[in-house]
């Protein structure tokens, strides 16, 4: 019966741990999206890009409304005698009409710039994301470089007292072991306290990202998972030229003066006004006439505004058309640049793989190598700096792999936020 229970007993501690290294990542990565919810919610740039996008959209209904009418009040100091009495005060208004389609063309102007600004918040925002998954990154590779180094420690403080017994026991090279590996272990402990002492700016960056102060420490699994591309390299082009954020402002731009000419064109013609006026004319006492001291409307008045100036509406089209080439050239270079961006993410992402996989494969060599000299070390009291080089061969391999998951994300997110994702 006792004998059941235990087998119950390690079957499931076996199970409780296949399932905190399966769903280690999984928690990391829902971390990591908390993180990323925070900065999003938190950061002022951020928030001040998307006040300025606000902003922007309350100039639509301001350049899409017609002018203000006009009023005007007067009053006769010295009364106006007319056949039906004197006239007292007059009362005018107009309206200015602009030429037809000027004030949709400039809500379609604001419009593109209000858009140029949404992209500007979306590219602030990817950028944003990708500072914070990859100082995460960068802190992961930290706590493992410490964790690794910790650990390595220990392991060397046995190997100083299995040198230790070597000499006790008479083995006339066991004290320059102890030395070797005492050595080793004080420049361990400097590289272990330069690495506590790197965590705390680290820690700050990832704090001013999220603009918060965190009340508890940054969460990591124990394996970092890999991130991967999942389309090919043609494919992640096409999208960065088609979704990137800086792209699709400048084009939001480019389509902004475009419509500026045709404001420009349309500024250049005529304008209408319309007004009436109304006269206040006090009633004659010194005969009786029909009407007598009727008020007088004047209904309707017609004005036409003549732009007869023409160069001042030549030099806002050139102006307009002017600035949409420079933001189409703007534009090209923008994407040879992002084009150089690509491929140098990209060049990164494969060297990520590739490490990953060296890496893996390396210190699994290492490890059995290691193990064997140890073997020999504890049998024969031979080769024991064999036995320390391997052991930082090992202690290389642990924290390159670890550097190399780290890269391979980032690369990723790199890629993403090239893509607008």
């Amino acid at each position: 019966m006792k004998s059941n229970m235990e087998c119950r007993i390690n079957k499931y501690f076996l199970s409780a741990v296949f399932l905190i290294i399966f769903l280690s990542p999984v928690f990391g990565q829902v971390q990591l999206e908390n993180y990323l919810k925070t900065a999003a919610e938190n950061n002022p740039h951020l928030k001040s890009l998307f006040k300025q996008y606000m902003a922007a959209l309350e100039k639509v209904p301001q350049v899409g409304t017609l002018p203000d009418p006009q009023l005007a009040f007067g009053y006769f100091v010295q009364p106006v005698e007319t056949r039906l009495g004197a006239q007292q005060a007059t009362i005018s208004g107009s309206q200015m009409f602009p030429w037809f389609g000027t004030l949709s063309a400039q809500e379609r102007v604001a419009t593109e710039r209000a858009k140029a600004r949404f992209k500007a918040f979306e590219d602030a925002k990817y950028k944003l994301f990708f500072d914070v998954k990859s100082t995460y990154f960068n802190l992961y590779v930290l706590e493992e470089a410490i964790r690794i180094t910790d650990e390595t420690l220990d392991l060397l403080s046995s190997f100083k007292n299995l040198a230790t017994i070597k000499f006790e026991a008479g083995k006339k090279d066991g004290m320059i072991d102890v030395l070797r590996v005492e050595m080793d272990i004080e420049e361990l402990k400097e590289q272990l306290a330069y690495l506590i002492d790197t965590e705390l700016p680290l820690v700050a960056q990832f704090e001013q990202l999220l603009n918060t102060k965190l009340e508890q420490e940054v969460t990591f699994p124990d394996v970092l998972w890999l991130d991967n591309v999942n389309i090919d390299k043609k494919a992640i082009y096409d999208s960065i030229i088609a979704q990137n954020p800086i792209l699709q402002k400048l084009e939001h731009e480019a389509l902004s003066w475009n419509e500026q000419i045709d404001v420009a064109r349309r500024l250049g013609m005529p304008s209408f006004v319309i007004g009436m006026s109304y006269i206040n004319i006090s009633e004659r006492t010194d005969i009786e006439l029909p009407d007598n001291g009727k008020d007088a409307i004047m209904l309707p008045q017609v004005g036409i505004k003549i732009p007869l100036y023409r160069n001042k509406y030549n030099a806002m089209i050139n102006e307009a058309s002017l600035q949409k080439e420079a933001v189409q050239f703007e534009k090209e270079n923008t994407s040879n640049v992002l084009e150089t961006y690509f491929e140098k993410g990209y060049r990164d992402y494969l060297d990520g793989i590739r490490r990953v996989k060296l890496y893996l494969q390396l210190l699994t060599f290492a490890n059995q190598a290691l193990d064997i000299l140890i073997t020999d070390y504890t049998s024969a009291g031979k080769d024991f700096e064999e036995v320390l080089r391997m052991e930082k061969k090992v202690l290389k391999y642990e924290l390159e792999l670890e550097k190399a998951r780290a890269d391979q994300n980032t690369a990723v997110a790199y890629i993403n936020y090239l893509m607008g994702k």
